[in-house]
């Protein structure tokens, strides 16, 4: 009777253990991505905080951030944002349309996997291989230039060049639609069939439904999707780099001059324009989690 006593108390211990093991896991896990995020993230951001108020001699000073409310480089972040802005909208109209397109019932199954699977890979393809994409395709001895020119159309004596605020437009439009496609279909998969039939029922057209159901529950998220797509641009920099040697003034650009360039250096002023760059991403991404924890409350109901 004893050693059944014994036995039995062991098996209960084994469960309590195993339980406690598992348990412990996530927690030593979720320890290790915080000690990562401060390391590379919050260490890294105080540094620049501290050297942006420090001078080349070690002494406290606001000299370099007073800077950035220059006239120089107030244009930098003035164009640095426009450019976003402008890409984020268009990112966020064209890509919601056409994920509104292929998750409709009457789009072919092959067709709404070609888009996703391409939207998957377009989202990632960017730096120093997209840019050379385009100047191959759109630049002055680019493919479809020379296409477009034999043709009869010369479109840099027209007034286009890709190496322009427009150029750069043009090609954050390739992974900027994409990664709409990608953060709104989740959104539009949300969107109850019931919903629809439920204002059908009432008396009203599709008109009513978008207007009083469909783009209220969808707002937030195409907020939020427009937040993410502009701090995406933002922080863009080999794109930009390889496609304009920094013929347009970018602050990522700038900090990378003033970080390592030969000519120019002075990291001092880099660290302020990178802390101004800190303090955008950092609202931004403020904005973006409000804006998710309202697109919450409607996917909860």
């Amino acid at each position: 009777m004893t050693d059944l006593t014994s036995a039995g108390g062991a098996l209960r211990r084994r469960p309590k253990q195993r339980a406690g093991l598992a348990g412990a896991l996530p927690v030593f896990f979720i320890g290790l991505f915080f000690i990562y995020v401060l390391a590379f993230l919050g260490g890294p951001a105080l540094s620049i905080l501290f050297q942006a108020f420090r001078s080349s001699t070690g002494h406290f000073t606001t000299q370099y951030v007073d800077q950035l409310f220059g006239h120089y480089y107030a244009k930098t972040y003035a164009t640095t944002a426009a450019l976003s802005a402008v890409t984020a909208l268009i990112g966020v109209v064209a890509g919601l349309l056409t994920a509104y397109q292929i998750q409709r019932q009457s789009t072919p199954g092959w067709l709404r996997n070609a888009v996703n699977s391409f939207s998957g890979v377009a989202a990632n393809f960017a730096g120093i291989p997209l840019a050379f994409a385009f100047i191959s395709t759109l630049g002055t001895q680019g493919m479809l230039t020379l296409w477009l020119k034999a043709a009869g159309i010369d479109i840099y004596g027209a007034g286009f060049s890709l190496f322009s605020f427009w150029g750069l437009v043009l090609t954050y439009l390739y992974f900027q639609i994409p990664l709409m496609v990608i953060i709104i279909t989740p959104a539009l998969q949300g969107m109850r069939r019931e919903w629809r039939e439920a204002a059908m029922g009432l008396g009203g057209n599709g008109w009513h439904y978008w207007r009083h159901v469909g783009i209220p529950i969808l707002t937030p998220s195409v907020l939020a999707s427009f937040i993410l797509l502009f701090g995406n641009a933002f922080a863009s920099y080999a794109t930009p780099y390889a496609l304009t040697s920094g013929l347009v003034p970018l602050v990522p650009i700038e900090i990378g001059n003033l970080m390592s360039g030969n000519v120019i250096a002075d990291p001092q002023l880099g660290n302020a324009l990178s802390l101004g760059m800190i303090v955008v991403m950092g609202a931004a991404m403020t904005l973006y989690t409000l804006l998710q924890r309202w697109t919450g409350r409607w996917q909860k109901r």
